[in-house]
């Protein structure tokens, strides 16, 4: 393995916008000895620097020993960035990144979307790469996550990500570096175009709300509309497709989506890159998506309702 490929341990590891996902991947690598910081809300990180990361997962409930900033400079000795901003900051975040970052960090782009790492690229010259996550968490409180299932991560190839995937399963995050690591993005953005806007609209976890009536349909709908763009952007799915959405309310019943919970703080949600993204790929390419188009404009409507 060249110099290049390596990556020191034990690491320094900065997850800059620290919520339920970069809490529950940067908790992981400091129990397994790795110097963590979580930059993000003054409300989480107060509670950490006072008692640490409680991280109430489905195998064990305990107080995590990390660093907390508010600060992004706090970044500036990481070997690894696990970035976890909402998609709608990736630009603005990598450019106050920009001034404080080494240049031989790697930057781990763990967002919903499918062209995140992109854009972060146009704005960051250390080496990024994008994983497809599939984890479902939330923070139940100040410095607290709570995890509802899996924590599977798929990487994209790159000069360090053999490395990278090494040590993230030793922390016990199952990783694999995959060469269709596009498609599993937009496997990813499927599974979320079927599954966040609704669960934002009814406010319902996952394994009730494909139970009501003529949802399934609706989320058939969903799909069909994000293969015909897919198809049309190159992308080849993978024909279990139709199971893998199925199977998600079963493994996790009872999670809500990251769109639901951002729409009950009164948060902007990354709904114009989920089905939004959809219907503006489908505008380029002459596809009609008139059931991610009604997702998408009943988000938005609610993200500018008056909150109770």
């Amino acid at each position: 393995m060249s110099q290049s490929a390596q990556l020191p341990t034990p690491l320094q590891v900065a997850v800059v916008g620290a919520g339920a996902v970069g809490c529950y991947y940067g908790g992981m690598l400091a129990r397994a000895g790795h110097a963590v910081t979580l930059i993000g809300r003054s409300q989480h990180v107060d509670a950490v620097n006072a008692q640490g990361l409680r991280m109430q997962t489905l195998g064990f409930d305990e107080q995590v020993r990390v660093q907390a900033s508010t600060d992004p400079a706090a970044a500036a000795c990481a070997d690894l960035v696990l970035f976890s901003v909402k998609s709608p900051d990736t630009e603005a975040t990598g450019r106050q990144l920009l001034a404080h970052l080494p240049a031989q960090a790697l930057v781990l782009t763990l967002q919903n979307g499918v062209d995140n790492a992109e854009r972060l690229r146009t704005v960051l010259p250390q080496e990024v790469a994008a994983a497809v996550v599939y984890v479902a968490t939330e923070m139940a409180g100040p410095g607290h996550m709570r995890h509802h299932g899996r924590g599977e991560l798929v990487i994209e190839p790159g000069p360090r990500s053999a490395a990278l995937a090494e040590v993230l399963r030793a922390a016990g995050v199952p990783t694999e570096v995959s060469a269709n690591a596009r498609a599993a993005l937009w496997s990813k953005l499927v599974l979320n175009c079927a599954y966040n806007a609704l669960s934002a609209i009814t406010r319902l976890p996952y394994g009730r709300m494909v139970r009501g009536v003529g949802v399934p349909q609706v989320m058939a709908d969903l799909v069909a509309e994000c293969l015909a763009v897919a198809g049309a952007e190159g992308v080849a799915l993978p024909a279990d497709i139709h199971q893998a959405v199925e199977r998600l309310a079963r493994t996790m019943p009872t999670q809500s989506s990251s769109t639901a919970q951002d729409l009950a703080r009164g948060k902007p949600t990354e709904i114009d890159h989920l089905n939004g993204l959809v219907v503006r790929r489908g505008e380029a390419l002459g596809i009609a998506t008139p059931v991610n188009r009604a997702m998408w404009a009943l988000v938005k409507l609610l993200e500018q309702a008056p909150q109770p």
